[in-house]
């Protein structure tokens, strides 16, 4: 396949691929295999969050992130590697640095209610008592992104030359995250680490990203030939990119491209920026081992064989959240 220069994210409706009709469904594959092939980022629209529900978790959170830091810091559980509940100011680095990036944030993981026995597996979630619609809204959108991403999911598996259902089982009840961000104000920026960034350039873990509220300034994505394009998406729109755990299991085939949030102007540094992203995860049992279908004379094989849970554990490490 060429290489496409993009100088924007490919837009695409997901209702093509939920049309029924063949020739629809079989170019919505074929333009997502093609961009995720290229610069690994997409822009889907007919999704299932509605903008109701969009607006409602990001009052919620805004009304979180603007309590007092001892209230907050009630729900930063210890012990938790930062999986449920609240991560302090500039806890997190991107892999590879020191310098914590400039955001705290709130994590809100899987409800498992079938008796699955991976249950064991995951903390219980941490809700807020000061703001107490975060649970009903914040699990109504974790609900409605995991059944978008199961699509998306679907879409990659046929594009793949797989079973339409391959991931199905491999994300039901998987370790998914949905992470209100706030890339808090800086007052004076001047006294931040010369370094310190939003977000510094990184890949995501996990198999595919979903975010919402993406039109944001500040979202770049690096291209093939090394320049960084924004990220623009129009507000009813996700942006849903590939991730690491989705590169390795495809032997680079499918690219999670590194990505980054960049600090504004000095004088927009003082206010506040908001970004929902929902990190989907296998099951931690997923063998993320490179498809034979991936490999190849031209394309040997790039990566160790890992399962998703011993990939994740190593990540948390290296990003500052577990030890």
């Amino acid at each position: 396949m060429s290489d496409i220069l993009y100088d924007e994210v490919p837009s695409l409706d997901l209702a093509d691929f939920d049309s029924g009709d063949a020739e629809r469904r079989k170019k919505f594959v074929r333009e997502l295999g093609e961009a995720y092939n290229n610069i690994g980022f997409v822009a889907i629209k007919n999704h299932y969050l509605t903008d109701e529900l969009s607006k409602s978790l990001y009052t919620a959170i805004q009304k979180f992130f603007s309590l007092p830091d001892e209230v907050k810091q009630k729900y930063e559980i210890e012990g938790l590697a930062g999986q449920r509940g609240y991560i302090g100011k500039g806890k997190e680095h991107a892999k590879g640095r020191t310098t914590g990036d400039l955001k705290e944030f709130f994590h809100i993981g899987q409800e498992v209610t079938d008796n699955d026995p991976i249950k064991a597996e995951y903390p219980d979630n941490v809700w807020v008592e000061e703001v107490p619609e975060l649970k009903t809204v914040g699990l109504e959108v974790y609900r409605r992104l995991e059944k978008t991403g199961v699509q998306m999911l679907r879409a990659i598996a046929l594009y793949l030359g797989l079973d339409e259902n391959y991931f199905d089982n491999k994300v039901k009840n998987g370790n998914s995250i949905l992470r209100p961000i706030h890339y808090f104000p800086i007052e004076n920026p001047d006294a931040v680490p010369a370094d310190a960034v939003r977000a510094a350039e990184h890949g995501d873990i996990n198999l595919i990203t979903l975010l919402m509220g993406a039109s944001a300034d500040g979202l770049q994505v690096l291209r093939k030939d090394g320049k960084w394009i924004p990220i623009t998406a129009l507000p009813e729109q996700l942006v849903v990119n590939v991730g690491d755990m989705l590169e390795r299991h495809t032997n680079n085939k499918l690219k999670s491209t590194i990505h980054r949030v960049v600090n504004p102007p000095k004088e927009q540094m003082r206010t506040s920026r908001y970004s929902i992203p929902f990190f989907m995860h296998p099951r931690s049992e997923m063998d993320l081992s490179c498809l034979e279908n991936c490999i190849d004379e031209a394309h040997p094989k790039q990566f160790d064989d890992i399962s998703a849970g011993d990939f994740l554990d190593q990540r948390l490490a290296e990003i500052g959240l577990k030890k």
